[in-house]
């Protein structure tokens, strides 16, 4: 056998239609679909996000092989998310995976999006954590640190017991009517304020665990009592406070992180996930590493966004190992990264 493996990967967990074809661990194409519907709503429609996906999904393919430059008889697997995610757009993916791996005649297999953020700093041979490392995952819907023990061993030490931070980010940006998705318009208005400016609570729980349900209430309180005083407070305060919010987020994240990775020891020190292209927690975690003589890592913007290649990767070390799926296997919207999730 030969020692190039191609997998063809396909990434439908909420609003974006990705593909991509990899080489071993390096990405021949990674073609995303994005759905701009969402931003009238404020937010993630799931009955709109699997019909787009649907509409999406062949042509996105059709174009990762193209960019790739390679036949679909070429390909040795094919991949795909099963969850977490939203259930309509997991079943628009794996459905279309499935039949590929049918007609096709290839092995199919089953991924968790979060194991595949973590994984996205092992595409391209790009610099890598070394074994073990603490990846602080951070999304829309998930925010968890990681003790990567091993590729196939990996256990969530702390996590968001509400509301995740990529959602506080977009939250916040709504009560300052910032259109969605926020998050980065937050952090670009972020850099031209003052992130002491306003001061907001950051929630003090147990162990290494989160909380953002008490900041967003605190944030919508703020707002509209500093609103009924003065109608342009937004507008006159709108660096200002998107900076202090900001601010307040990633210091709550670092805050836990720096706790787990004394109680580890561990000095190799990761972040991934849409939120980690903030700019702030990216620059952020470089200061605080040379802080604590950490050895940090983030991947490529491209891949910290939800992509198709973090899908490959993560089933290239499948297809490795032999741990090919089932295809009875049904989508699972609350998967879970490990049993102590």
């Amino acid at each position: 056998m030969s020692n190039l493996v191609h997998i063809l990967a396909i990434e439908s967990s909420c609003d974006d239609t990705s593909v991509a074809v990899l080489r071993n661990n390096e990405v021949l194409s990674n073609i995303t679909a994005n759905q701009a519907i969402h931003s009238s709503y404020g937010g993630v429609v799931p009955e709109l996000a699997s019909r787009a996906h649907d509409q999406n999904i062949s042509t996105t393919y059709e174009a990762a092989l193209k960019v790739a430059d390679i036949k679909p008889d070429q390909i040795d697997a094919i991949a795909y998310t099963n969850g977490p995610g939203l259930l309509g757009s997991l079943l628009v993916g794996s459905s279309f995976a499935k039949g590929l791996s049918i007609g096709l005649s290839k092995p199919l297999i089953a991924v968790n999006h979060m194991k595949a953020h973590i994984l996205a700093h092992f595409i391209d041979g790009q610099n890598q954590p070394e074994l073990p490392f603490l990846c602080l995952t951070v999304s829309g819907g998930h925010t968890q640190i990681v003790l990567v023990k091993d590729i196939y061993d990996m256990e969530v030490i702390g996590q968001t017991k509400d509301d995740a931070a990529g959602e506080a980010f977009d939250k916040a940006a709504k009560m300052l009517g910032i259109p969605y998705p926020g998050g980065p318009l937050v952090d670009k208005y972020g850099k031209e304020g003052d992130p002491k400016r306003f001061t907001f609570p950051k929630a003090n729980m147990p162990n290494f665990d989160y909380s953002f349900s008490g900041f967003k209430t605190a944030v919508l309180n703020f707002v509209r009592k500093s609103s009924d005083k003065n109608p342009d407070f937004i507008q006159n305060n709108l660096q200002d406070l998107c900076a202090s919010i900001q601010n307040t987020i990633v210091e709550t994240l670092f805050d836990k992180l720096i706790l787990a990775a004394k109680a580890h020891k561990i000095n190799q020190i990761a972040i991934a996930g849409g939120v980690s292209a903030n700019s702030l927690l990216r620059s952020k975690l470089q200061k605080i590493g040379e802080e604590h003589s950490w050895k940090t890592f983030i991947p490529k913007f491209e891949y910290c966004t939800d992509n198709a290649a973090m899908i490959g990767i993560t089933a290239y070390y499948d297809f490795l190992k032999g741990n090919f799926s089932d295809l009875g296997l049904v989508p699972n919207a609350r998967l879970k990264l490990s049993v102590e999730d």
